[in-house]
């Protein structure tokens, strides 16, 4: 179905091989407003629907080659056609063809002769429980989002960061793969909500969560706000020195930001603080430490004068500040 805005007239498709049968529906429907397009056989109404994405579709039930029952069926086999309305119309009254109508996946069926006031009431109450159950499969998508989503910053929240985190760490310990976690800070947070106001702090978050996503590239890497200033990028199937490369982008391009902080102890411009941590789950391990040993390296990455990252992987590894980098090691070395 397509998204039907409110200025825009219903798209119905006809399908029916006789041209006169044709001719009498879309003048029908056309008088009530809808928009119109027709097949005369099976096969051209599954070829435009896939195409054309029509609001819903009148289909005889008896035609040469594959007939409407055969239609219908595979109609609802495309992707998100379960719920678009399809009547079947017939000459057959017999409880066998209507019960096969609805097997085959008919919203309701209207009988030959056609009885026009009884045509548009269906089509017209049919698209109303369509265009209502678009709207609640809409509402119910964004209390997903906002269930999972921060936001502020339109990264995944601290509930989707632990329950993601879960899932991930089960996953590579089946493969006996690394996972690794990186926790960022915002240096000097406080003061910058001080100098410049908690609105412009507000903005100020969003730009720093955004860059984060940005260098955590793969679809399998997820960023979410762990907490006020703080942000979390899980690294599935990703080594201490990939992770470390990509602490080192991360760094680097909220720097690149160049957001004014004149309040900084050790920049003029907004900066961040990370700490890495990388393991291969075991039975005998847990990704709570995998929390705790990045947060030691975040701890670690301040007492070292903040604007750099650290990494702690079994023992505690001193790696160099962020800039150090270069952007060849950090595309290779991932």
């Amino acid at each position: 179905m397509r998204t039907n805005s409110l200025k825009d007239p219903f798209l119905i498709l006809i399908v029916d091989d006789d041209s006169f049968i044709r001719t009498q529906l879309r003048l029908c429907l056309e008088k009530e407003g809808y928009w119109v397009t027709e097949a005369k056989n099976g096969e051209d109404a599954i070829a435009l629907c896939q195409t054309l994405r029509p609001d819903a579709v009148l289909l005889d039930a008896m035609m040469t080659g594959i007939d409407g029952f055969e239609c219908c069926s595979q109609l609802r086999t495309i992707p998100h056609w379960q719920h678009v309305p399809i009547l079947m119309i017939t000459g057959l009254e017999d409880q066998a063809s209507v019960d096969r109508a609805f097997e085959a996946g008919a919203t309701d069926y209207v009988n030959k002769p056609i009885h026009w006031a009884v045509l548009r009431q269906r089509v017209k109450k049919a698209l109303e429980q369509s265009q209502l159950h678009q709207k609640l499969e809409m509402a119910n998508q964004e209390l997903q989002r906002s269930a999972t989503t921060d936001e502020l910053t339109q990264v995944a929240n601290r509930r989707h960061f632990e329950e993601h985190l879960k899932l991930v760490w089960r996953s590579m310990m089946r493969e006996r793969l690394p996972i690794s976690l990186i926790l960022c800070d915002i240096d000097f947070f406080k003061f910058y909500n001080d100098t410049y106001g908690h609105q412009t702090g507000d903005k100020c978050l969003y730009k720093v969560a955004q860059a984060i996503r940005n260098e955590a590239k793969r679809s399998t890497d997820l960023v979410a706000r762990y907490g006020g200033e703080e942000f979390a990028v899980i690294l599935p199937n990703t080594s201490a020195a990939g992770s470390a490369c990509v602490a080192a982008t991360i760094c680097s391009a909220i720097r690149t930001l160049n957001i004014p902080h004149i309040n900084s102890k050790v920049s003029d411009c907004v900066t961040i603080s990370a700490g890495v941590s990388t393991e291969i789950p075991s039975a005998h391990s847990s990704y709570e430490e995998l929390i705790a040993m990045a947060d030691k390296s975040l701890y670690q990455a301040k007492a070292d004068g903040r604007n750099c990252f650290r990494h702690y992987n079994q023992q505690f590894l001193v790696i160099k500040r962020s800039h150090y980098f270069s952007n060849n090691q950090h595309s290779s070395a991932k």
